[in-house]
């Protein structure tokens, strides 16, 4: 046999090698260590936004976050039970165009939770405070999604130096109809805790307008979390339920004098999307309103659609 047939023949053995040891490689890592996997996702939407991830100590939380992008800078807030990788695919589109912060609040993702502390609404807006002040943040736009809009809504209003504008995405804090989420909310059912797929399936039908299309071992990987973080989720969703908190921003509309968006889902299961009148009406001193409602999703535009809603946030932000 030629010597360049050899050499050929050796090259294309070594490579088959590479890519067997690849898939068992993988294949183990989904039967066995499946978060690994879920972690190896999250830091590849992370590059591809141009994000890096850092962390700092404020408070007395140790903060975890997102930071990348040229521009204005935005401050996104994720939801209840969530974390910052929700923003990935919106924060990839934005980061050409803005500088992005996206933190874990405290107590959710990667961030610190000290035992026994509080975690309310008004409690996160003092954290906020400290991550800000430790940052060296001036002036920014702050986005705040579901139980995050809360905290967004209320720092805006105790803070309004900081906030250039205000988005709030399905936010929770405003009077809205009552719904079935409610309901189940006032009776001290919360749907958000699960422990089997089933359940799963249960919440993730809540917050979305289709069914989650996940790797079965993926799914388990957030169900383990959901179990192990079972007592945090339960005495948070608790606390919400008081009026100090359910109704956080829509007592201090009248305190927000810069320019706010509204965006919300047309079919949101979760926050009604009524709330968004309430968010009109009581917006009497802001500088600007606006609203917009996206079709086809539920509680989670953000992942639902990524597209639409990064449009929606750089048209506001650069519009004022």
């Amino acid at each position: 046999m030629p010597l360049w047939k050899r050499m050929l023949l050796r090259r294309l053995k070594f490579l088959a090698w590479v890519v067997a040891v690849l898939v068992i490689m993988i294949g183990g890592s989904y039967l066995f260590a499946p978060q690994w996997l879920l972690r190896a996702n999250f830091a590849r939407e992370a590059m591809a936004a141009h994000l890096e991830k850092h962390s700092v100590q404020a408070g007395d939380t140790r903060w975890v976050y997102y930071e990348g992008g040229d521009g204005p800078t935005i401050v996104l807030l994720h939801g209840f039970a969530d974390s910052k990788e929700v923003w990935l695919d919106v924060a990839r589109r934005l980061s050409p165009h803005f500088h992005l912060i996206i933190p874990d609040l405290p107590g959710w993702g990667e961030s610190s939770r000290e035992a026994g502390a509080n975690y309310n609404i008004d409690a996160q807006v003092i954290r906020l405070q400290a991550f800000v002040q430790t940052l060296g943040l001036q002036r920014f736009v702050l986005v705040g999604h579901s139980m995050g809009g809360a905290v967004a809504g209320v720092y805006a209003a105790e803070h309004p130096g900081h906030v250039a504008e205000l988005a709030l995405v399905d936010a929770f804090g405003l009077k809205y109809k009552p719904n079935a989420f409610v309901r189940e909310a006032l009776a001290g059912k919360d749907p958000f805790l699960f422990d089997d797929h089933a359940g799963f399936a249960r919440a993730a039908a809540l917050a979305f307008d289709k069914p989650l299309d996940l790797p079965g071992r993926f799914v388990d990987v957030l169900i383990k979390r959901n179990q192990r973080d079972s007592s945090f989720i339960k005495r948070i969703f608790n606390e919400l339920r008081e009026p100090s908190q359910y109704l956080a921003v829509q007592n201090r509309l009248g305190q927000l004098g810069m320019p706010v968006l509204g965006l919300w889902c047309r079919d949101d299961k979760v926050i009604d999307l009524s709330a968004l009148d309430s968010l009109r009406n009581g917006l009497t001193h802001a500088s600007a309103i606006s609203t917009s409602v996206i079709n086809g999703c539920n509680h989670m535009p953000m992942l639902e659609k990524p597209q639409q809603t990064a449009q929606i946030l750089t048209g506001f932000a650069l519009s004022h």
